[in-house]
């Protein structure tokens, strides 16, 4: 006897293979969660570490280094409107083929930083380079251009600013468009400032030692008069306790703060480091500030703290959030 399914039947089917056969959306992040796993609109894990942020355009760019789980790879970038939502942008800047190159497959990429030149309209990329086969024997910073702020970038050249070792750094523009690079040097011993040329592409010789006391990771930030500088002490991988100096010039005096970490876990900065302090575009006196997780045991997952940086009466506070808005 023939059996047939019946209309119910036929609709559940239906509505079931339809589940199965349609690919899973991706959810659209509406909030910051840091330390979990942080994926682009395409379903991908970012990639994207020891990175910094430029507002252009009306566009958020997000650089940084490329892991494997243990190997560079090259700069990422990522572009958002809103901060939340990341879409790849693919390899800014990928190592060389040549063995010749500084940059060649086996260098190590790492704490890229992006600023726009309105002079020249290039967008200009500066990194922390060690050579191949090196180790961290270099101490080298290096520097890219680009026309567009996704690249591809051109890799120009690496050297130690006026001499100086260069490990850990960022760069900085200032409100009369002055940019600034600012490096962990003398082995991590020392934190040194120089002011770049007016291309943004090379160091000028004002270069100055801001404070000898083993620090590395800056991050800084301007608050109406006062400049906010970031850092981590220098244990590897493991993290440590942040510490922030404040300036009223790039140039010093830095007087020590303390830690501004509140919360859970602000003792080693949450099991982070910092990397970069962002001011929101439209928003006053809004700051984010970013610090990576790292897993020595494959980069590739350390994973992203992004949490609101606030200065109320002079004093930078961070504050842990499981999640958060703007």
């Amino acid at each position: 006897m023939k059996e047939f399914f019946s209309i119910t039947q036929i609709t559940f089917l239906t509505l079931l293979l339809t589940a199965i056969l349609t690919p899973a959306k991706a959810q659209t992040p509406t909030q910051f969660t840091p330390g979990t796993v942080w994926k682009d609109t395409s379903g991908e894990v970012i990639n994207a570490h020891g990175g910094g942020l430029l507002y252009s355009g009306g566009t958020y760019y997000w650089y940084g280094e490329r892991r494997g789980q243990r190997a560079s790879e090259g700069v990422n970038a990522y572009s958002s409107k809103d901060l939340y939502n990341w879409k790849a942008e693919g390899l800014a800047l990928a190592p060389e083929e040549s063995p010749e190159s500084d940059i060649t497959k086996g260098c190590l990429m790492e704490r890229p930083k992006v600023i726009y030149n309105e002079k020249t309209g290039k967008y200009i990329m500066w990194f922390h380079l060690e050579l191949k086969g090196r180790g961290y024997d270099a101490a080298r910073a290096a520097v890219a251009i680009s026309d567009s702020p996704t690249g591809p970038f051109k890799f120009l050249e690496s050297f130690r600013p006026n001499g100086n070792m260069s490990r850990d750094m960022t760069l900085f523009v200032d409100k009369d468009k002055s940019a600034y690079h600012i490096y962990s040097s003398r082995d991590n011993y020392d934190l040194r400032i120089a002011k770049l040329t007016d291309d943004y592409l090379s160091p000028t010789a004002a270069d100055k030692l801001l404070f000898s006391q083993h620090r590395e990771a800056p991050a800084i930030f301007r608050h109406n008069h006062l400049y906010y500088m970031v850092t981590s002490g220098c244990t590897g991988w493991a993290p440590n306790r942040a510490s922030v100096h404040v300036a009223s010039s790039l140039w010093g005096p830095w007087e020590d703060k303390g830690d501004p970490m509140q919360g859970p876990d602000a003792a080693t900065t949450f099991g982070g480091q910092s990397t970069f302090i962002l001011p929101v575009s439209g928003k006053t006196n809004k700051f984010i500030f970013m610090a990576d997780k790292w897993n020595p045991k494959d980069l590739k997952d350390s994973r992203y703290l992004w949490l609101p940086a606030e200065v109320k009466d002079g004093k930078l506070s961070i504050t842990w959030y499981d999640s958060w808005k703007l």
